[in-house]
């Protein structure tokens, strides 16, 4: 009976072998390009935000993105690789690993148990030559995985004892080549700029190119190339605003900041800034949130709504107020298109999807703008919570509250606005006096 289970654990451990000789286990490999279109072909830098994880890579002009989910995963698992070495191949006690390194740089050498889990990993800046490690595993199968200054390469190695307690891998030495004959420069690829990415991680792209901004929002799945459509949105003080198609629609992604009409006339502020305005009759008036010039850069400008009227125009050119209907065409498509936190397409439970993920009050209801912000902005429309300046002469709600203008009127008094409140979820519609300041968004003509 003790020879039939012992044959069998051999068999099965035989077969166990001869899988892990030609076992390949995949690591996630995307790699993005760019392209832009419209105003310039030209794309120079992109600012990639993974949302989810909460982490901002740059890629330079002519950079591709490399999105993995290293460092914990081998790509393929070769016994026969002809430059690196694993000796001797069936182990007690230490192993030595010898490879080649094509060019001087940094180098990591990492240890994987084939369920991919990384046991054990050192870097090393390595010359030129045949470098040598020292491995002490515990007893198992590995893959062991070098990554140097444009090589890579992967072997296995089975360690038949138990007696480390500790996995450790340290450097031994370089063997440097005899001679050194002049290398072939290759005709380059792009340059790779990499960054962590697991499947279902949303991403914000970021493409410049001189005054052009554009934002793309996507989950990758794939290969693929992002495009920037790179359309002119600059006001009368010269401020250059990013910009996103949603739907039909493209929005600025930015507050408003300028202090001018198109015309170059300025439009008029208060200072102090808590002077009471509620006896005008039609206060064309704009303010930096508490009078601090430092918030405009992030929070944009609060603005009344006879400013927004005004006949002289605060908006770049090409682009104007979004009047009432434009807001619930928008509101419209991200309800139909999933954009709902729970991913229903009734009701409205947008306001994640719209508002930035970041500088938003934390709050636990389930659904709402501050519970879990790696979750927001999902549209790529960056909303932000400016806070307003009511009409006796006080701002409020910075951080807690975003408050955008219309172009529409309720009535003499008052015109139509839309909120997003970090207690909740929607996207809220209301109308207030037009003497209180609000930020101002802007849809493309």
């Amino acid at each position: 009976m003790k020879t039939k289970i012992y044959l069998f654990l051999s068999v099965v451990t035989f077969l166990f072998l001869m899988l892990f000789v030609t076992l390949k286990t995949y690591a996630l490999d995307y790699t993005i390009t760019f392209t832009g279109t419209g105003a310039s072909t030209t794309v120079g830098s992109v600012i990639v935000q993974n949302l989810t994880k909460g982490t901002t890579v740059t890629v330079p002009t002519g950079n591709v993105l490399n999105l993995n989910d290293a460092p914990n995963a081998v790509e393929q698992l070769n016994a026969d690789d002809e430059t690196i070495r694993v000796y001797p191949n069936s182990v007690e006690g230490k192993s030595t690993v010898s490879f080649f390194a094509k060019q001087a740089g940094r180098t990591q050498l990492n240890a994987f148990s084939i369920d991919g889990r990384k046991i054990a990993g050192i870097t090393e800046n390595l010359q030129t030559g045949v470098n040598s490690f020292q491995l002490s595993l515990p007893k198992g199968a590995y893959a062991i995985q070098v990554v140097g200054n444009g090589y890579t390469y992967t072997a296995k190695m089975i360690n038949q004892t138990g007696t480390v307690r500790k996995p450790e891998i340290t450097y031994s030495g370089t063997v440097k080549p005899a001679t050194s004959a002049p290398q072939k420069s290759k005709s380059s690829a792009l340059g790779t700029t990499t960054m962590t990415y697991a499947i279902g991680d949303q991403l914000l792209y970021k493409g410049i190119s001189g005054n052009y901004s554009t934002i793309v929002t996507d989950v990758p799945t794939d290969n693929k190339t992002i495009n920037f459509d790179f359309v002119t949105c600059q006001d009368a003080d010269l401020n250059n605003y990013s910009v996103v198609t949603i739907g039909t629609q493209t929005w600025m992604v930015e507050n408003l900041k300028t202090t001018r009409y198109r015309t170059g006339e300025a439009i008029g502020t208060t200072t102090p800034t808590t002077l009471d305005i509620s006896a005008e009759s039609a206060p064309n008036y704009q303010w930096a949130y508490n009078g601090d010039e430092s918030m405009v850069a992030k929070y944009g400008r609060l603005y009344t709504w006879y400013a927004v009227a005004d006949s002289r125009n605060i908006v770049p050119v090409g682009w104007h107020v979004p009047n009432d209907a434009e807001w619930t065409t928008l509101e419209n498509y991200l309800i139909a298109n999933e954009y709902n936190y729970d991913g229903t397409t009734t009701d409205n439970k947008i306001g994640k999807s719209l508002a930035a993920a970041t500088d938003w009050y934390c709050y636990s209801y389930t659904g709402a703008i501050g519970n879990d912000l790696t979750k927001n902005n999902s549209t790529g429309f960056t909303a932000l919570p400016g806070g307003l300046h009511d009409f006796s002469g006080t701002f409020y709600f910075i951080r807690h509250y975003g408050y955008w203008w219309s172009s529409t009127e309720g009535d003499t008094t008052d015109a139509w606005y839309r909120l997003l409140y970090y207690l909740y979820y929607t996207l809220g519609r209301f109308d207030l006096s037009k003497s209180y300041g609000f930020s101002v968004r802007c849809v493309r003509d």
